[in-house]
């Protein structure tokens, strides 16, 4: 499915998120705080726009990204080259829930949009845990579908209706349009910010921050790789922001 609509993804991305998707990245990133020589890993990494934004943010740290689409993957190839960041960003062909990487490889780890397609979430999140060093940070970004707030229905139609349609016409082919029907569908189904958060904690994360964006289409999650029990208060803090 991602390999039918690759060609485009980056421009659907840009309309469907009326522009804003490249400012939500750079929250992820910030939220990572990348250093001189960090190495951090990037999951489901698409056409590179999160491994781009990382090197944007700190040229002197390096990237790994990862992705099971040859044709995301082959974008985001030719993306790094022409912005000469080759040297900087390591794109591999690869699944979430098995990575080839010995345990404390990465001071940092990030996915943005992708954990929803990942079909065991917390296998994934138990692998970024164990990849990512004690002290490093895990960031995950993802699409919600708001249950409250003025312009939560707003929003909601926006998703429902107008990202597939949009999807569909931009795609220039009939299952491009079934691609965003599923992202609509992936959005709906995907658990409550304070469900994800316990989803996290009980796969080896501890979570310590969640943000919620554009009245909470959108929240980012925070967390470092437990070392011990994971704190109590903390988790319910995520109950209550995303109640």
């Amino acid at each position: 499915m991602f390999d039918l609509i690759a060609a485009r993804y980056d421009l659907l991305n840009r309309m469907t998120s009326l522009g804003l998707d490249g400012r939500w990245r750079r929250r992820l990133v910030a939220a990572l705080a990348p250093a001189p020589g960090m190495r951090v890993l990037d999951l489901a990494t698409g056409t590179a726009d999160v491994a781009i934004a990382v090197l944007d943010r700190q040229p002197r740290a390096q990237v790994v990204g990862v992705d099971p689409s040859p044709c995301m993957l082959a974008r985001a190839g030719a993306k790094v080259r022409a912005r000469g960041l080759g040297a900087g960003i390591r794109l591999l062909e690869g699944d979430a829930c098995d990575l080839p990487f010995r345990g404390d490889s990465f001071d940092a780890a990030a996915i943005a949009f992708g954990i929803r397609n990942v079909p065991d979430r917390a296998r994934a999140l138990a692998e970024m845990a164990r990849v990512v060093r004690p002290a490093g940070r895990v960031a995950v970004l993802e699409l919600t579908e708001p249950q409250r707030g003025v312009l939560a229905h707003l929003v909601r139609w926006h998703i429902h209706r107008v990202v597939p349609a949009l999807g569909g016409w931009l795609s220039r082919a009939g299952r491009g349009k079934d691609a965003y029907r599923y992202l609509e569908r992936s959005i709906a189904a995907f658990p409550a910010p304070a469900a994800f958060a316990r989803l996290m904690a009980a796969s080896g994360l501890e979570p310590e921050r969640l943000e919620r964006l554009c009245f909470g289409a959108v929240h980012l999650f925070v967390a470092r790789p437990r070392v011990a029990r994971p704190r109590v208060a903390q988790v319910a803090a995520f109950d209550e922001a995303g109640r």
